[in-house]
């Protein structure tokens, strides 16, 4: 059977001879199980989204079962319940918006992260504008049964399901049960896999990562991502100038324009990286002049964006109103920013990058394509890679 956070399923077979049918209509609610914290929680956030909370009503559902040569196709008649606790009382919750099963045998990190991308070309109408789009990751999926349940469920919510199944038989099984029971389904991982043997001419191995006889020995790029990491994390907010010649990557920029974490980000991918702040008034450290010019990238945002920013983070450090009009106010922004871009155009080399609305995988992905093309001095915009 299968059991997670966002719905709990009970189910009894019928007789192996019981024929296929299509799933009924039931209502278009999950179960829910937790502890009372959660459960107290969750009712809250269903209150604030403006659901409706009934009286529960035990409910209990049935499957019907089918087993067909050696696989268990089984179609699904069931009702579940989403619930949460009110005192010594359970209510119903009924979701809202459209539904996502991703489904991995592996750990769900190219599905949720494709799901995710895509989503983004939705910004325009998720959430605040009436088209919410719930989603739900079911890792380390490996045999037909658990397959078949989050697919029946999927039918029943009338969800989409993305996959990513290293086995083929198990990517088929999960094909041919979404045709049948009108589940809306996408292969994410097959018809990539499926161009590149081609294009190899050697067939893939059909194992998930992680899986037993794929044992991956710690490599020397690990190694130097962790590396890269430590010197990342010594080299934070301007600490340690004498060692800027050692990076790989130099971020320099005022405050709160998301240096740190971008240089964490980029750590993570094996680049070591240091960052230097920009402060209105205070003398920069030589060995920034010193560095190669094309290691080196500048920051920039918005003021007013950077005002909204500094704002938050003065109060949530407790600074005084005093302290806050020295670090938030227009006028200092202002004068930062232009001390900021005088010392850029001082320096023409250094790429000067907008990060006003950029999440940090974006502005990332522009500073390595630069460093890549510099690098390598290629004519087309690319990050070379060797497997």
């Amino acid at each position: 059977m299968l059991a997670c956070s966002t719905f709990h399923i009970r189910a009894t077979a019928t007789s192996a001879n019981t024929d296929i049918s299509e799933p009924e209509p039931g209502p278009k609610v999950r179960k829910l199980k937790g502890s009372p914290q959660l459960n107290r929680w969750y009712r809250a956030r269903a209150l604030r989204s403006g659901h409706k909370l009934e009286r529960s009503s035990h409910r209990t559902g049935t499957l019907e079962v089918n087993h067909q040569a050696q696989r268990t196709i089984e179609s699904p008649s069931l009702e579940s319940t989403s619930t949460a606790s009110d005192g010594d009382h359970d209510v119903e919750v009924a979701p809202s918006g459209k539904t996502i099963y991703l489904v991995s045998d592996g750990t769900g990190w190219t599905a949720e992260n494709s799901v995710n991308a895509a989503l983004g070309q939705f910004d325009h109408c998720l959430v605040d504008r009436r088209c919410p789009v719930n989603t739900h990751l079911f890792s380390g999926i490996d045999d037909v049964e658990r397959l078949m349940e989050i697919i029946k469920q999927a039918a029943k919510e009338g969800g989409l399901l993305v996959y990513t199944l290293a086995d083929p038989s198990m990517a088929e099984s999960a094909k041919q049960a979404c045709k049948l029971w009108g589940v809306p389904a996408t292969d994410v991982l097959g018809p990539i896999t499926e161009a590149i043997a081609a294009h190899l001419g050697v067939s893939p191995s059909g194992l998930p990562r992680g899986a037993p006889g794929r044992n991956f020995p710690l490599s020397d790029e690990y190694f130097q991502r962790i590396e890269a990491v430590e010197f990342t994390i010594k080299q934070d907010d301007g600490a340690l100038p004498q060692n800027l010649c050692k990076a790989d990557i130099v971020l320099t920029g005022v405050s709160r324009t998301g240096k740190t974490p971008l240089s964490i980000y980029l750590a993570q991918k094996g680049y070591k990286v240091a960052n230097v702040p920009i402060v209105n008034g205070v003398p920069l450290p030589k060995g920034l002049f010193e560095v190669d010019p094309e290691k080196v990238f500048g920051l920039t945002i918005n003021p007013l964006v950077l005002q909204t920013i500094r704002k938050a983070r003065a109060k949530s450090l407790g600074f005084s109103g005093e302290a806050r009009s020295n670090y938030s106010e227009m006028d200092y922004v202002r004068e930062e920013l232009e001390f900021a871009r005088s010392v850029f155009a001082q320096n023409p080399v250094w790429p000067v990058i907008e990060v006003t609305g950029k999440a940090i995988e974006e502005t990332a992905a522009v500073i390595l394509r630069l460093y890549h093309d510099r690098k390598n001095k290629c004519s087309m915009p690319q990050i070379s890679k060797r497997y």
